[in-house]
């Protein structure tokens, strides 16, 4: 007679998880302030009570689903920027073609930017904690790469080193145009891509 227990330890490892992308669906679909954790239990199939064991608050719900599904792109792609063998032009561009791939044509990772724009202004601490978490990060790690590739003669001295948010701009805009107006104008992403890339190389290139 085999032994059936495994499954059921599957089930609880994954509750969590399964929580977490009910939570994310729910506050893209009514809103953070408008979603109850009765109804995130209900969406992932758990009792309230279940919800609790593994989150306090709705905040941490946000918190934690950041941390699993947006943080460990972005440190994988600090682990390849830390090892990249190339040069500052080809790294810029592996991170920037990895964002689209990973971030803007993810739909779950795209549901996280939604919350964040959509309730940032009501629940400032979200978009704070986005900010931290992210963001910094991010601003940080292309700003390194400028700042080599300006030392090696690869990129000419400009502003984008002090503003390095400005070289991801085109990624916001793509991840609010398929949440947006996909339904009515389809973005091809991949083409969208080259063409950011075009106008960063050609701006920040030396001749």
């Amino acid at each position: 007679m085999s032994d059936s227990s495994p499954a059921p330890k599957r089930r609880k490892e994954q509750r969590p998880l399964e929580i977490l992308r009910a939570a994310i669906d729910l506050f893209g679909e009514q809103g953070f302030a408008h979603t109850t954790i009765s109804a995130i239990a209900k969406r992932a199939g758990a009792a309230k009570g279940t919800v609790y064991l593994y989150f306090e608050t709705k905040e941490a719900l946000f918190e934690e689903a950041v941390r699993q599904f947006i943080k460990p792109m972005f440190s994988g792609i600090k682990l390849s920027v830390d090892r990249f063998p190339g040069t500052n032009r080809e790294l810029l561009e592996m991170l920037i073609r990895r964002v689209y791939a990973q971030l803007v044509e993810n739909e779950e990772r795209r549901a996280i930017i939604r919350i964040v724009i959509s309730e940032g202004q009501r629940f400032p601490h979200l978009g704070q904690f986005y900010h931290r978490e992210i963001i910094q990060h991010a601003q940080k790690m292309i700003g390194q790469i400028l700042q080599r590739g300006v030392a090696a003669g690869e990129f000419r001295e400009s502003l984008a080193k002090s503003f390095p948010a400005v070289l991801m701009g085109p990624v916001m805009l793509a991840a609010v145009w398929k949440m947006t107006f996909d339904t009515a104008q389809p973005l091809n992403v991949q083409r969208f891509c080259e063409a950011h890339l075009d106008l960063i190389m050609q701006g920040l290139c030396t001749r």
